[in-house]
Parts: structure tokens; sequence; C-alpha cells
């Protein structure tokens, strides 16, 4: 079975945040995201440089670590209608829905670092269970 995995998750991999190990140990199951998780991680090694916690050429190599991180990345086209749909129904971004979407696609779950979007995915039937949390 795959896992959809987010990339607050996927920083853990090249950060030492807490939730590392519970992070990598993921790395041995079948791991997919929508091809956005990449863009999300670059935009907070960004974040992080600008903030002085890495330097632009330490962002680099941690972005060039995850490109090369064993995580299938998927179109996000097919997914962006159920994506806008559950953004709707949950008043939550659509980004993060379509990480939702393909998980409900594939008959899956999602593993997120962000107990926000757990606890919406919660208010709809069709959802709850679907997204967890990396740590509880």
């Amino acid at each position: 079975m795959s896992i959809v995995v987010d990339a607050s998750v996927a920083l853990k991999w090249v950060l030492d945040e807490p939730g590392r190990d519970a992070a990598d140990a993921l790395l041995d199951d079948e791991l997919i995201a929508p091809v956005l998780w990449l863009v999300e991680a670059a935009n907070a090694l960004w974040r992080r440089s600008v903030l002085g916690e890495l330097t632009a050429d330490e962002a680099r190599e941690r972005l060039f670590e995850l490109a090369n991180a064993p995580v299938a990345s998927l179109a996000v086209e097919p997914h962006l209608p159920a994506a806008l749909t559950l953004a709707t129904e949950l008043a939550h971004p659509v980004y993060d829905c379509l990480y939702l979407a393909l998980a409900l696609h594939h008959e899956t779950h999602v593993v997120t670092a962000d107990r926000r979007f757990r606890d919406v995915a919660e208010t709809l039937p069709k959802t709850a269970g679907r997204v967890r949390l990396l740590v509880p």
C-alpha cells in the first residue's frame, strides 16, 4: 500500500527537527505525493535561508537530497477537481487538499506533521482517518 507524504514530513528527512526518526522510518514504505510537495519543500528551505537558519548553499543541498528521495511525484491535474471540492467542504487550502485527494484516489492516507490539517480532515466523514499525524 502506498502512503501519501506531505512536505512537512519530507523536510524532516533533511532538517534536524522533532519527528525526524518517525519520518525516516517511512522511507521503507512506498511513498507518493503530488508533484507540489517538492515546490512546498523548496519554499520552506528558502524561508529558512531568509531567516538565517540555513545558508543558500545548504538550502540547495537539502533540496537536491529531497529531489532524490524515494517519493513518486504524481501529476496534480487529475486531482485538482477533487482537491477543490475538498477545499470548499473543509474550508482549507487547495494545496493541502491535493494530498488528501491523492490519498482518497489511492485508497490510503496522508502522513503529515500539520496538526491543523489533520484536525480539519476529521470534520468530514469521507476524510476522517485519512490524514494522520507523523508524531501524535
